[in-house]
């Protein structure tokens, strides 16, 4: 079993900053993970971020975090094409032991900028996510993951999510990220065991976990029930850590653990001391579990090196039904008022499945889709 470090997620945010900073200067963080594209539009790093990023690549303990690339856009876009020769360059100037990106689509005119949600498991989404994940692998030339989602419209897609991360990894020797206060979301939302739901994933082909917090919800459909949401701005739950604890051992070819908190969720002095607290408890699990791993790999993820010449995957169909439900998503108008437009659209009787959709879900996706609009 490989060895597990202990990673913090760490940008360019005074607040993310500063509740780290303590355990830089214990010399804690083992790897760093870094949310490379938020940087993307700004032409100059600090010299000392620039200096932190280059030490921990220099140690090959530097990993790359994609958020914004949109992996199931039926459209290939021109800020697609953008995002990747961007990596490329980045990519080249700090070398990156892999590079990881969100499932799923993101909301938004031009699916760059927005909420990330899932997408029909079909046969047409599987040829675009591979077709996305080689170009992502050829640009950064490193091992290349993905992250499963917190958000699912029901229990099939919740039972199928495994299975599908496996089929879109397969062909680049790809891995996973298993974030477990996704799986925790799941887990409430869907009411499902925690030993089922971990049997549903590939677990041989996690290489990263991520620990986290999030926030709880009211739904108007279900006026007493709540729905967990990954906000990433909260401490890390107590059945987060029991999830880490379980999980691990069931990862062999996990490589890093990480930390991750949004600055916005550690503005106060007690949140950082929150924050110090959760990676301690997170550092000490791990030294407990190191001493029962060889630190010896199965699978080293490295790329097949295809590198393909042919157009990118498409599909308009795709394309028009995503365009269709961000708008629907995004709009102003009621639960029930979406529930007809949706029933108007291209989704009604598709390979969406947008029937099946659980009430409560599909309220929260509008309010996920809103509240990333008023971000951007």
């Amino acid at each position: 079993m490989t060895k597990l470090l202990a990673t913090a997620a760490c940008n360019l945010d005074i607040d993310m900053l500063n509740a780290c900073y303590p355990l830089f200067e214990e010399e804690r963080v083992q790897a760093i993970e870094w949310s490379f594209d938020a940087l993307f539009d700004r032409g100059v790093l600090p010299p000392w971020f620039e200096g932190l990023l280059q030490v921990y690549s220099n140690a090959k303990r530097l990993i790359g975090h994609g958020v914004f690339f949109s992996l199931f856009s039926g459209k290939w876009l021109p800020e697609q094409a953008q995002w990747l020769e961007t990596l490329r360059t980045t990519s080249r100037r700090f070398p990156l032991e892999q590079v990881t990106e969100h499932f799923g689509f993101m909301t938004g005119k031009d699916f760059h900028e927005g909420a990330p949600l899932a997408i029909p498991y079909s046969a047409t989404t599987l040829r675009i996510g591979r077709d996305r994940l080689k170009r992502i692998q050829e640009a950064a030339l490193c091992p290349v993951g993905l992250e499963n989602l917190a958000f699912a419209y029901s229990m099939d897609e919740v039972k199928r999510h495994g299975d599908f991360l496996y089929e879109l990894i397969q062909p680049v020797n790809g891995f996973i990220i298993l974030d477990l206060h996704n799986v925790y979301c799941q887990l409430e939302n869907f009411q499902i065991s925690a030993e089922d739901l971990l049997s549903l994933y590939p677990l041989d082909k996690v290489r990263e976990i991520h620990i986290s917090g999030g926030s709880w919800e009211p739904v108007e459909s279900e006026p007493d029930r709540r729905i967990r949401r990954d906000t990433h701005d909260d401490a890390v739950p107590a059945e987060v850590f029991s999830l880490l604890d379980m999980a691990i051992d069931r990862c062999p070819e996990c490589k890093y653990v990480v930390l991750e908190q949004l600055g916005a969720g550690l503005q106060t002095a007690a949140s950082r001391q929150q924050f110090y607290q959760d990676f301690l408890q997170m550092e000490n699990m791990l030294d407990a579990k190191n001493k029962h791993r060889n630190g010896e790999a199965q699978n080293d993820f490295l790329p097949f090196h295809i590198v393909s010449n042919e157009p990118p995957v498409e599909d308009a169909q795709l394309y028009q039904q995503q365009r269709e439900l961000s708008q629907i998503l995004e709009s102003d108008m009621s639960y029930n008022e979406a529930i007809t437009a949706l029933n108007q659209s291209s989704l009604a009787h598709s390979e969406w499945n947008m029937e099946q959709w659980h009430p409560a879900m599909l309220e929260t996706a509008m309010q996920i889709a809103r509240k990333w609009k008023k971000k951007v």
